[in-house]
């Protein structure tokens, strides 16, 4: 298989704001080196679910993409979320994320609308069609509401920029079909399947926990490449609790009470999310302390 284009390993970056609910841009450069430097990520999701981005601006997107790219330079890509139910507007959010110099786009199932099979194609080639970037389908049917079918997406893989497939459906039968039939290079977008996600021809995770096991997911996925499933297999033991523990609330809550804990700027969220609670809290750090994070 051919290195694939986003890497191996991704982290759905938090976006950091500031004591009044801004984005703080400067907390974003530190801790988009600290993912790249420190947790050995090969490419960053900006303005993913993850990162807050429906309560974001499409000015304060475009500002966040600019900065980041800025610091980590040619260490690693940046992977725009550009994904809405508007398929006009995920356009004008690629162009966007293209122009604050991206390298690749995430585009979710439109949700809500619960647009049929042929739709949710011709929604994905238009957008894919709209810049020249590599494209990552997002398929997460629990939150859209409709998945991206097998037939669907082995159809949207003869498209020449649709490359990667960000998996959240959580069935891997179907998954292991659609790599089977096509090149696209499937992340696992369920930090706890990303080992069995390898085992049927996976390339990596879009990660959330991520932002705390990085380095350590990272040579769990070298680990089982270079054919020590057994290594593997125990350093998933190993963090199965983080990878899990990390949505005991919804994710980005407990990311960034990880993170302050960890001395990256207050655990400020938009409504409507709020700062995990301090039990919530100081049960996720106790993860991370326990796995020696």
């Amino acid at each position: 298989m051919p290195q694939p284009v986003f890497g191996r390993l991704l982290t759905a970056m938090v976006t950091p704001f500031d004591a009044d609910g801004g984005i703080d841009l400067v907390q974003a450069r530190k801790l988009a080196a600290y993912l790249i430097d420190a947790q050995r990520n090969d490419a960053l999701v900006i303005n993913g679910t993850t990162g807050e981005s429906p309560t974001t601006s499409d000015a304060e997107k475009a500002e966040l993409i600019a900065a980041v790219v800025d610091e980590i330079g040619d260490r690693a890509r940046v992977v725009a979320g550009v994904g809405t139910n508007n398929t006009r507007h995920t356009i004008e959010l690629a162009r966007q994320a293209a122009d604050a110099g991206a390298s690749g786009l995430l585009v979710v199932t439109p949700y809500y609308s619960k647009p049929p099979q042929d739709a949710i194609a011709a929604h994905f080639r238009a957008v894919a069609d709209a810049t020249e970037l590599p494209v990552m389908l997002y398929d997460i049917p629990h939150r859209a509401g409709v998945p991206i079918q097998t037939a669907t997406l082995i159809e949207l893989a003869a498209h020449p920029r649709i490359v990667a497939v960000k998996d959240a459906k959580g069935d891997l039968v179907a998954s292991a079909t659609v790599i089977a039939a096509t090149d696209l290079h499937y992340y696992s977008g369920d930090d706890a399947l990303t080992l069995p996600l390898l085992a049927v021809g996976g390339v990596g995770v879009v990660g959330t926990s991520t932002h705390f096991t990085g380095a350590r997911a990272k040579a769990m996925i070298e680990k089982f490449l270079a054919g020590d499933p057994a290594g593997a297999i125990a350093d998933n033991a190993a963090l199965l609790p983080v990878f899990t523990g990390v949505f005991a609330t919804q994710g980005c809550m407990l990311v960034k009470a990880g993170l302050a804990a960890r001395g990256f700027g207050p655990a400020v969220l938009r409504q409507p999310l709020l700062p995990a609670s301090s039990g919530q809290a100081s049960a996720f750090v106790a993860l991370l302390d326990a796995a020696g994070l």
